[in-house]
């Protein structure tokens, strides 16, 4: 798809300023008409009297930035296409004020929920010029991605460009994660594109990956979660999903799940607990799948949208069969000596290694894994080698009457046991840092990391297997999609990729707290 044509026969700085100054009398006329009593918003996320003086200042920062070097900034892709895209949004709501002058005022109205859709379409726009453009500057060719996969994957595709056309992205991504022609191709770009411009950003695409993680299985999660899931909600409000599950208080483990507005790239999931009242919380350092199954084990959620099918997601999490690890005598004896097995994480000591570090081959569970990126590290914790990506791998455990098959990989990862308590050290450091005051806890937290001591290695093996469980399971899976409903745009928390901005002040109650809320 082609840029959108240059304005002909009009200078470029005239064309930048013209389209800015556009911009921000439109924010202050819209500003005019939400500050109407009569609308009686709450102040609740997304919160219109507060997101549009934030956009206003943050364009007059930009102007402020770039003064006479804006033409050379509306040259370039990605500030031309934001302009042109926030102008059609204004006028689409402000037209909405025009023509529907008493049903605005309603607020179950259809007139209301378009205001409400536009509202979450402004919220994300803010989120993506404060990303790239935190200081007012364009960052867009370092913006960093919360994936070491994605980044590399888009970054190796287009460079230092901050901005593609759909057609672009689509082809790009065809070629790492096919894609089926199509609707599956037309929903895939509702999701993705969160400010509705048909082109898609570094940050759309950074959020994109974080939701539906892990990259090895993108687009497979994302038809299991946002396709074919029936408690997955677009374009829906904390407010929202609090007036919907009131229908099924009687219905403890209902529940439905959206885009976070506060947190954006994190999922927010809403429901009924055994009380009859209504809880909202946004799971950490796991993949959804994770949080849905942990969550219907704790019987949590049960029932998607109050249906009684919930569906199966273990196919989510099976291993490919080629992306395992022969646990080999040697190594075997190595890890009796200390007491302990090779499966077994060595920096957390309760999970076993389920992840694989490229290039260097070093092994770790997922939840370290994630929680040593959110220091914002992009090298291996073990040996300091830049992170190039990451697999899913299953560890075949050692017995005595299994003979080494030839060709079976060997995994080599003794050696992380002498630097694991400088690994453990560093994440002890992190977890005494304070977690952002606006989040929400899940309602069963994750255990803490326990440092746990490194025992020395003995002279003599010890004549003793040590029992090994076997994780292999079998999903079911699940029904082809068959749903055609409207999907979202806008996923543990990564400060560098997300939006840096505090709604805190303004939003005393909303949705991003330290503790679950609870509501009456």
């Amino acid at each position: 798809m082609a840029m959108p044509p240059k304005p002909a026969g009009i200078p470029r700085w005239d064309s930048a300023h013209r389209s800015l100054e556009k911009a921000l009398q439109g924010l202050a006329k819209l500003q005019n008409l939400v500050n109407q009593p009569r609308l009686g918003f709450r102040n609740s996320p997304p919160h219109l009297p507060s997101l549009l003086p934030q956009m206003h200042q943050h364009l007059r920062l930009i102007r402020e930035q770039y003064e006479a070097g804006l033409a050379q900034l509306w040259e370039g892709d990605y500030f031309r296409v934001y302009l042109t895209n926030l102008l059609a949004k204004l006028k689409q709501a402000i037209r909405l004020f025009k023509k529907e002058k008493e049903d605005i005022l309603l607020e179950n109205s259809a007139a209301r929920r378009n205001l409400t859709k536009l509202s979450l379409i402004f919220n994300h726009m803010l989120a993506e010029l404060q990303a790239l453009f935190p200081d007012g500057k364009d960052r867009g060719s370092i913006y960093q991605l919360n994936k070491p996969e994605a980044q590399s994957f888009w970054r190796n595709t287009w460079g230092g460009r901050s901005l593609v056309s759909w057609a672009e992205f689509r082809d790009g991504l065809h070629r790492i994660h096919p894609l089926e022609p199509g609707s599956m191709v037309m929903a895939l770009r509702s999701t993705i594109d969160l400010t509705c411009n048909k082109y898609i950003s570094i940050f759309e695409f950074d959020i994109f990956t974080r939701l539906f993680q892990p990259w090895s299985t993108l687009l497979k999660n994302w038809m299991y979660l946002a396709v074919t899931h029936p408690g997955y909600m677009a374009f829906l409000t904390y407010d929202e999903v609090k007036a919907r599950l009131q229908a099924y208080t009687s219905k403890p483990g209902s529940y439905i799940f959206r885009l976070s507005c506060t947190q954006l790239g994190h999922w927010a999931i809403g429901y009924v607990t055994e009380s009859g009242s209504i809880l909202q919380t946004i799971p950490r350092n796991k993949p959804l799948f994770q949080a849905l199954m942990d969550g219907y084990k704790e019987g949590c959620y049960r029932y998607p949208d109050g249906k009684n099918l919930n569906p199966d997601l273990t196919e989510l999490v099976e291993v490919p069969s080629q992306s395992r690890v022969q646990v080999s005598q040697e190594q075997f004896e190595l890890y009796c000596q200390v007491g302990s097995t090779f499966q077994l994480c060595k920096i957390c000591a309760e999970n076993d290694k389920n992840v694989r570090i490229q290039p260097c081959g070093h092994l770790l569970c997922r939840g370290c894994l994630d929680t040593w990126q959110l220091s914002e590290a992009h090298t291996c914790p073990f040996c300091r080698r830049e992170i190039s990506g990451h697999e899913n791998i299953l560890i075949d455990p050692f017995t005595c009457k299994e003979e080494e098959h030839p060709g079976m990989e060997e995994d080599e990862d003794d050696g992380d046991l002498e630097d694991v308590a400088s690994v453990l050290q560093e994440l002890a450091i992190m977890r005494q840092k304070k977690e952002p005051t606006n989040i929400i806890s899940t309602p069963c937290p994750e255990p803490e990391l326990q440092i746990p001591p490194i025992p020395p290695r003995g002279n003599k093996p010890w004549q003793k297997k040590v029992p090994l469980p076997n994780p292999n399971s079998q999903g079911n899976g699940l029904a082809p999609w068959t749903h055609s409903r409207p999907l979202p745009r806008l996923p543990p928390h990564h400060p560098s990729s997300s939006a840096t901005w505090d709604i805190s002040a303004s939003f005393p109650s909303q949705e991003g707290q330290q503790e679950t809320r609870q509501l009456t």
